[in-house]
């Protein structure tokens, strides 16, 4: 009998004793382990041609070469006159040099006349230097051809008269642009990796090229999701609030540096909310979320991901932003997907550190990750224990840092006054006054 009593248990129990195991606790990611698990899973766009103000904000995939001079040819910096210089040497208001004017060169004049002894040809900015010409004596240096004899009527006649007095020396090669001075033919002007702006753009198009090879900027959806979200302007009822978190994620996206797509605030509905990821799916490098990633009844954002395959939802060691999510919508080769807490503070710090730097990565971006100082805090902080905490902070030109408003998640008025994020390990809980401290600078 004793031996039949020892025999009760399952048989599943005699082989490994899991009828005695407590269910297995969930696993909580740091955010270090949680930013390089995402990190990993994106890359740099493909690079593409594209035209120059499309090109805007893109980093170049290939160094520039410049095929041909700049300026392509001589070229006046000055109204005025050119000259040889031998003809004006000595010249003086008392005794100018007389010239002979032999035509008018515009910019964009074709057809040069020859400066010989004892001639000028009046010449704009920008117009080719004549052959013959050796500099360009400015308006001012002369009576603009007006006979007077002085400079004050300069440049008074619509049409040059047969000579102009000139009441000055010029110096070889004065006041003339000289070809290649700028950038010669075969200079590299820009390198692979460099950001275009507008003066990048600018230089692109001076050498003339119309079409360059760039990492194209990520096209980011950005989505809000919560059937208690109205747009702002519209009337608030009982239970309802203003929908902010698709307009700073989307602002948030731009100045990182995406081309960004709001669609706004989406019912809990999980056919509204998969129809909506359907429409957006084809214009989209990444989607993010906002709202529906911690456990509740009514949060369909889960139902809806999990039934594309490839997200992940999990809980970070962090305050604010515990829960988040992660994957791919269509497989391995679809759209990358990050699902943020529905907090506002929450939301935003995880775009900062997560969200942002995907964008600089598919950017090709070196710059990824926003920069980190060490700063004096005078004031005492507390953290909960096991979480990296992440404070809204101000931090000042004299190296300090103080925290601004408190640490809830709803904060958005103290977090429009922050540009740092204080932060605090998983493994500190308290902090004096005087404590140097790791600060995260959002304005940089």
């Amino acid at each position: 009998m004793t031996r039949s009593t020892e025999h009760t248990t399952t048989p599943a129990a005699c082989c490994d004793g899991s009828a005695d195991r407590a269910p297995a606790a969930p696993r909580f990611w740091t955010v270090d382990e949680h930013r390089a698990d995402v990190l990993a899973a994106v890359g740099p766009l493909p690079a593409i041609e594209l035209q120059l103000l499309d090109a805007q904000g893109c980093r170049l995939e290939e160094d520039v070469v410049a095929e041909g001079d700049l300026p392509p040819f001589d070229n006046s910096s000055m109204d005025g006159y050119a000259v040889r210089t031998a003809d004006t040497r000595g010249a003086t208001e008392a005794y100018p040099s007389v010239l002979a004017v032999v035509g008018d060169i515009a910019a964009g004049a074709g057809d040069l006349p020859k400066v010989g002894p004892g001639r000028a040809a009046r010449i704009m900015t920008g117009a080719p230097v004549p052959p013959g010409a050796q500099a360009v004596a400015p308006v001012e240096w002369t009576d603009g051809g007006t006979g007077t004899g002085t400079a004050a009527a300069a440049m008074t006649a619509p049409v040059p008269d047969e000579e102009v007095r000139v009441l000055r020396p010029v110096a070889e090669g004065a006041h003339i642009r000289r070809r290649g001075s700028d950038v010669a033919a075969g200079t590299t002007v820009l390198e692979a990796g460099t950001r275009l702006g507008p003066t990048q753009l600018g230089l692109l198009a001076a050498i003339g090229r119309a079409t360059v090879k760039v990492r194209p900027r990520p096209r980011v959806v950005v989505l809000s999701t919560g059937s208690e979200l109205v747009q702002p302007g519209e009337p608030v009822g009982p239970g309802q609030i203003s929908d902010s978190n698709s307009f700073t994620l989307t602002a948030a996206a731009q100045e990182a540096g995406a081309i960004a797509y709001r669609v706004g605030a989406v019912p809990d509905d999980a056919d509204r909310l998969r129809a909506v990821l359907e429409e957006q799916l084809g214009r989209a490098d990444l989607i993010v979320t906002s709202g529906g990633v911690s456990v509740g009844a009514y949060d369909v954002v889960k139902e809806v991901f999990e039934s594309y395959g490839g997200v992940d939802f999990r809980k970070l060691r962090m305050q604010p932003g515990k829960p988040q999510g992660f994957g791919r919508i269509g497989g391995a080769a679809g759209v990358p997907l990050l699902a943020l807490p529905g907090n506002p503070v929450s939301a935003y710090i995880s775009f900062e550190l997560f969200v942002r730097p995907v964008i600089r990565t598919m950017l090709g971006a070196s710059d990824v990750h926003r920069p980190v100082v060490r700063a004096l805090c005078p004031s005492a902080l507390r953290s909960p224990a096991g979480r990296r905490q992440f404070l809204r902070g101000r931090y000042a030109a004299d190296g300090t840092v103080r925290p601004v408003g408190a640490a809830d998640s709803h904060l958005v008025g103290a977090l429009a006054r922050a540009n740092c994020l204080i932060t605090v390990p998983e493994e500190v809980t308290e902090l004096p006054a005087g404590s140097e401290v790791d600060v995260v600078l959002l304005d940089s």
